[in-house]
């Protein structure tokens, strides 16, 4: 396939997935008004997951149209296409079941039908998101085990998800083409194992990550920090997600923005990686996280302390408390940023740490030493600690004899 045809396909895939999720908005819009009842998504999250969603195609239309050549492209379109469906298939049957009933044809069977398919294609594709970022190669030939397994086990679950005679989690009620008896149970059985397998497989290839994060260099290893630093940021909203839930929009909103941050990554790693420094973007995000749950810790605690005092002291509770730790939290701010700083430098970015230090400690002496051969011993030692280059000499200009003097 030639490269202009290659990118016509690209973008063609990139318009029907922004097409089936423009109709998706469209019915969230028409039944806005209608408040959908308990075990639906609200329409505000549904409005929320679109507009998400719709990052993935565009990013496969982009890696795709650019390198054609590299499969990793395309995973992305046929990603974004199963989000798509999965969207379309919820709000169509909400739409036809709870807004105006009977206005679409077969909503439960087409909805249960599209919103497997979507769902089953998104979740097989995911681990070869993982397992072939950047170049759309496997890191070696053993992975092909892990890539059969995927595929059985997606074709096997998509085949016997839409038989399962289970209640569904995206249209609520009784899956109309569900299978009783043992027929039924087997089905059961493979659409779940199927399921168990690529979930392993998600870990398998998360786990590839970090060995080809070790063998590699250069380029590929600023890329892999990328995704490495997405990916930490779900897994850290997955962790959330168990111990807090957001009430309302917000709960779709945390789950969408890591994944949108992975888009992001991912663009920037195969597209511009050049243009941005990762590390200060970890080393930024370390701080601040660290340093936000210490001042939210502080200003709750100093609000409960304080209250408690004053219940004590007055036997009321007072605003001054709120006041006081706020000012105590706007105090605190500066020298805690400096210290969390030093702590990340001192704990994660060692040789910057032993660097700055230097650097610091020889221009403490440049103030104060006037003897340019010690100066210039002093010089050489400090290039030597922080560029750690394989040579360092120091050329100096050789002192000329004031105009009209002579030398003898």
């Amino acid at each position: 396939m030639s490269a202009r045809a290659a990118s016509w396909l690209a973008w063609s895939l990139v318009a029907v997935s922004l097409l089936i999720t423009a109709l998706g908005l469209l019915l969230i819009f028409l039944g806005w008004s209608t408040p959908l009842p308990e075990g639906w998504t609200p329409w505000h999250g549904q409005t929320i997951l679109a507009l998400g969603i719709s990052g993935a195609p565009i990013l496969g239309g982009l890696i795709a149209s650019r390198h054609p050549e590299n499969t990793y492209g395309w995973l992305w379109l046929g990603f974004g296409m199963g989000f798509a469906l999965l969207l379309l298939a919820q709000v169509y049957a909400a739409y036809s079941l709870e807004v105006r009933l009977g206005s679409l044809p077969s909503p439960r069977m087409i909805g249960n039908v599209m919103a497997g398919v979507g769902w089953m294609v998104s979740t097989a594709l995911f681990p070869f998101l993982l397992l072939l970022f950047p170049t759309g190669r496997l890191p070696s030939r053993r992975w092909r085990i892990v890539v059969w397994a995927i595929v059985a086990a997606g074709v096997t679950a998509l085949v016997a998800a839409p038989f399962m005679p289970v209640e569904d989690n995206f249209i609520p009620g009784a899956n109309p083409l569900g299978i009783g008896g043992t027929l039924g149970r087997v089905f059961t059985f493979l659409g779940i194992a199927g399921v168990i397998v690529i979930l392993i497989a998600i870990v398998l290839s998360a786990l590839s990550l970090v060995l080809r994060y070790r063998r590699a260099g250069g380029v590929e290893r600023q890329q892999l920090k990328w995704i490495a630093y997405a990916a930490a940021l779900l897994v850290g909203q997955w962790i959330s997600s168990f111990i807090y839930e957001p009430p309302g929009a917000w709960d779709t909103l945390t789950e969408m923005v890591p994944i949108v941050g992975l888009y992001v990554a991912v663009g920037i790693a195969i597209l511009r990686y050049r243009l941005y420094d990762i590390d200060l973007l970890i080393n930024r995000t370390l701080v601040y996280g660290l340093l936000t749950a210490m001042l939210v810790l502080g200003y709750l605690g100093g609000i409960i302390l304080l209250q408690r005092l004053f219940v004590v002291l007055t036997g009321e509770e007072s605003t001054l408390a709120v006041v006081a730790s706020t000012l105590l939290i706007a105090a605190l701010f500066n020298p805690l940023r400096r210290h969390t700083q030093s702590l990340v430098d001192r704990r994660f970015y060692r040789r910057k740490y032993d660097a700055a230090k230097t650097l610091a400690a020889f221009n403490a002496r440049l103030r104060d030493e006037t003897r340019l051969d010690a100066l210039s011993e002093d010089l050489i030692g400090v290039i030597t600690r922080t560029v750690q280059p394989a040579h360092a000499s120091l050329w100096l200009r050789p002192e000329t004899a004031p105009k009209g003097e002579q030398v003898d």
